[in-house]
């Protein structure tokens, strides 16, 4: 997909969250294109989460803290908007969908619409996007239920359905399917392909680097709230120092156990292309 303008640009971005010893992220310099679908992955406590959080403007609007260096969120300054304002262009999808659900509303259709109704869309407009996002989300058949009655799965689906309902043009995952099964997994992840394809951005946190590297064209590595390697998932996986601190997916470890010729493949179907070179 052509990019033609930034959505999300950090500046030497620094934070620590209030009172921590420590910076959570440190020196990150990153530019994300309109359109793109980047993957962030790392191990634990690399930053990931904290990424998402600066984008949104949760840190350090609400979570307070330190902040040096510049977000730029949609062309705009992150100290300047407020987190109400941004939601409208801007979704963060939680790892816990429990901490996204309202509790104000007893139907799963009336959680999809909280948000649209929120920043004064009229009503029309409202219903039409909560029968869309629902539909997208796979869960218009739970639409009378109480959103406390649904399993984390469902929970999970409609959060995502609540973000979808504002049309956002930048989408923030940390980890979206997390509590899905591979079914729930495959399905949510052709909706954001979908997404993709008309033009939002996503950036997406995902620790299961098959995963990561079928569905993103670009991954973004993470340690200790520093980048460490930023580009193509073929090109990320077969740094040295990413193998060693962040992980390779299956068929990497693979290849580089069978000394395979390098770059060693990322993706099921490279894999199977090279084991069947070295065995001809």
């Amino acid at each position: 997909m052509e990019v033609s303008s930034t959505a999300l640009v950090l500046e030497g971005v620094c934070y620590a969250y209030e009172e921590a010893p420590r910076e959570a992220v440190s020196d990150i310099s990153l530019t994300i294109g309109e359109g793109e679908w980047v993957g962030v992955t790392g191990p634990t406590n690399a930053g990931k989460s904290t990424l998402c959080l600066l984008a949104m403007g949760l840190a350090p609007h609400f979570f307070g803290g330190r902040l040096k260096g510049k977000v730029t969120v949609l062309a705009k300054d992150s100290r300047s908007v407020s987190v109400i304002e941004r939601s409208s262009e801007v979704g963060l999808l939680f790892q816990n969908p429990f901490t996204q659900v309202s509790g104000a509303r007893e139907r799963v259709d009336e959680e999809v619409a909280f948000g649209p109704e929120c920043h004064g869309v009229a009503r029309p407009e409202v219903d039409a996007r909560v029968e869309e996002a629902m539909g997208l989300a796979g869960i218009t058949h739970l639409a009378a239920r109480h959103p406390m009655e649904l399993s984390g799965g469902q929970l999970q689906r409609l959060a995502l359905a609540g973000l979808l309902a504002m049309r956002p043009r930048l989408l923030l995952l940390d980890e979206p399917t997390s509590q899905l099964d591979p079914a729930g997994t495959a399905a949510i992840f052709q909706v954001l392909d979908g997404l993709h394809r008309r033009g939002t951005t996503i950036v997406m946190v995902e620790h299961r680097l098959e995963t990561l590297c079928e569905v993103c064209p670009r991954v973004v590595a993470m340690v200790a709230g520093r980048v460490i390697a930023d580009g193509a998932p073929e090109e990320v996986f077969n740094i040295e120092k990413v193998q060693e601190r962040v992980g390779m997916p299956v068929f990497t470890r693979l290849a580089r156990a069978r000394a395979l010729p390098r770059p060693w493949p990322v993706r099921l179907r490279d894999a199977a292309s090279a084991f069947a070179k070295s065995i001809a």
